[in-house]
């Protein structure tokens, strides 16, 4: 099976940028199959894509390397790192991104060391385009198998946390935010529909409104608000047919309550 690399970045589709990257890669790996999972992550905003890239790598074959470049610290000494779980492997600057998926203090990770790096027959990176000059490489051998993850520095130990706080949860509520909103204007929030299971008859709250918990987006009117647990097992607030996020008015950060009511 040919190797399989994805894409998650906040590059935009504007300019050369993935192009670019793309073509770093295939010149070390001519058969590698790239696949784009977004370039639409807002800039400089690690959180959705470390969320984006938790629940979407399990749908890619085992041996999948995933890149995941939002580096708004990119020639700086922050860190590079390289982590494996599931039988995935995750590269991404130590800002947080991959802790969604490795974990705090992952048990296989690694730091990318600058004196490995200077051995290897990559370009001298640029200060701003680490996505070209050090993911792109060394995603194409870490795919070939020509290295592994233990070759590139010493253990990571604990991993910079992410600055998205996890949902609060009870017995009798959860509150969580708004991590995300897709082409649709659905509001995507970080609270796992495991979270609300339990409930008896949730109601959520959010936008001064209170919304009924339904199966999909049909089994409303359109233009009426309601809530769903979405595709990838979240709670998602929509507006049929229409954008909830600009009829509510509500954007990332937004504060989200599900309550399990009692009547």
């Amino acid at each position: 099976m040919a190797a399989i690399i994805t894409l998650t970045t906040d590059f935009g589709l504007k300019g050369p940028f993935v192009g670019v990257m793309k073509g770093a890669i295939l010149s070390r790996l001519p058969g590698a199959q790239i696949v784009d999972l977004t370039h639409e992550i807002p800039v400089h905003w690690p959180i959705e894509a470390g969320f984006w890239l938790a629940r979407s790598y399990r749908y890619f074959p085992a041996g999948t390397v995933h890149v995941a470049v939002v580096d708004p610290g990119v020639g700086t000494a922050r860190s590079i790192i390289a982590g494996e779980h599931a039988g995935h492997l995750f590269l991404g600057p130590d800002n947080g991104l991959l802790q969604a998926v490795l974990g705090s203090r992952p048990a296989r990770c690694h730091r990318l060391s600058e004196a490995w790096r200077q051995r290897q027959d990559w370009p001298n990176p640029s200060s701003t385009f680490h996505g070209r000059d050090i993911f792109a490489p060394l995603a194409a051998d870490l795919a070939a198998g020509r290295l592994g993850i233990d070759e590139i520095g010493p253990p990571a130990g604990e991993l910079i946390p992410s600055v998205q706080e996890e949902p609060e949860a009870s017995a009798h509520e959860v509150r969580g935010t708004v991590i995300a909103i897709d082409n649709f204007g659905n509001l995507i929030t970080n609270i796992d529909g495991s979270l609300v299971a339990g409930f008896r008859k949730p109601d959520v709250l959010a936008g001064g409104r209170r919304l009924p918990l339904r199966r999909t987006y049909g089994d409303v009117q359109p233009g009426e608000f309601l809530a769903l647990i979405n595709s990838f097992g979240v709670l998602e607030i929509a507006r049929a047919e229409g954008s909830a996020a600009e009829s509510l008015g509500l954007s990332r950060g937004a504060p989200v309550l599900v309550l399990n009511a009692t009547r």
